[in-house]
């Protein structure tokens, strides 16, 4: 365990975690929303610091990051636990606090990436802005070692904390689950603003930033609530890509799979305002492909995972020379 950073001190051995928009107040030997964070005799503890739960090399595109060194792959890193209670998680076995991990310093996770040839650390699977203290460690010494540090978040994370790790992240995906409170409130126990404001924060400071959204039958769908989204992301700015992915029972939640064509009715959506929408968890023929959107040449091909960078020269298109929007 490491003493976990942003919280205070309060009366009668409880302590105030600042880390997340769940603003949790601690008493002694409990843990707060996260399961991860908990106050021993009156100081707040990180669980999981230096605790890995899974490890491996996965391609950049799995993230999802389809504009950010396309066709690489990167070194992903996850432990356990989570600020959000999504009932449709997809990693909910990550969430238990008896969850099996093994140790794993900030050093030796660099010195695996760097012998397995990663570009970079992407700190992915459960949410890694509760993994705090690990993920700030790791990420600097990431980049003295002229790595990339990618984030794969929920959003849900104060400002301070966001603004002191923010300079060593080069990119993130992060998921905007709805534009709807009431649906982060219901479905996620968790807020929506702090996310739209991680997204801005995200943009603000230049980091490479993709946002996607689970397309959920009845819950999320709507056009109004898509358009809401395309024009959060419009704000942000008409490169930034948007994916949409298509959702499948699990956890708890039993609605069925996502129609194809929700998924296409969302893309025709927010192609009117985007350059680059994607989808997800689903076969199509035009899905995954990045095109030039002033003249329509194929950018990067992909199929699966497997990607060809086809169309850009010196960063930008091949054929009518407009900046490519990909960092390559």
């Amino acid at each position: 365990m490491k003493e976990a950073l942003f919280y205070e001190k309060l009366e009668d051995g409880k302590v105030h975690c600042l880390l997340c928009p769940q603003d949790c107040t601690i008493a002694g030997g409990k843990r707060g929303f996260c399961q991860v964070r908990r106050n021993v005799d009156g100081v707040l503890y990180s669980e999981i610091y230096n605790r890995v739960m899974a490890k491996g090399m996965d391609p950049i595109e799995k993230k999802p990051l389809y504009h950010f060194h396309p066709g690489a792959m990167i070194y992903s890193l996850g432990t356990r636990g989570c600020n959000q209670r999504c009932d449709f998680c997809q990693n909910w076995h990550m969430l238990q606090p008896d969850a099996s991990t093994g140790e794993m310093t900030a050093q030796e996770a660099v010195d695996d990436a760097l012998a397995r040839k990663s570009i970079g650390i992407a700190y992915t699977y459960n949410e890694p802005t509760i993994w705090y203290e690990f993920v700030l460690e790791c990420s600097r010494l990431a980049r003295e070692s002229g790595l990339v540090n990618v984030l794969v978040t929920n959003g849900s994370v104060n400002p301070e904390p966001f603004a002191q790790l923010a300079p060593f992240i080069d990119a993130m995906n992060i998921d905007v689950k709805s534009m709807d409170p009431e649906f982060y409130r219901r479905i996620c126990k968790s807020k929506l603003e702090p996310v739209l404001a991680t997204c801005r924060a995200a943009k603000a400071v230049g980091i490479h930033v993709e946002i996607t959204n689970l397309v959920i039958p009845t819950l999320n769908d709507s056009d109004e609530l898509i358009s809401k989204l395309v024009d959060f992301v419009a704000g942000l700015g008409l490169e930034v890509p948007l994916h949409f992915s298509a959702y499948f029972p699990s956890y708890k939640m039993t609605i069925e799979p996502t129609p194809l064509s929700s998924l296409l009715r969302a893309s025709e959506i927010a192609r009117e305002k985007l350059h680059y929408v994607y989808l997800g968890n689903v076969a199509t023929s035009d899905g995954s492909n990045t095109q030039c959107p002033q003249c329509g040449n194929p950018l990067i091909k992909r199929r699966g995972y497997g990607t060809t960078v086809t169309g850009i020269d010196g960063g930008k298109c091949g054929k009518c020379g407009r900046k490519a929007d990909v960092v390559l």
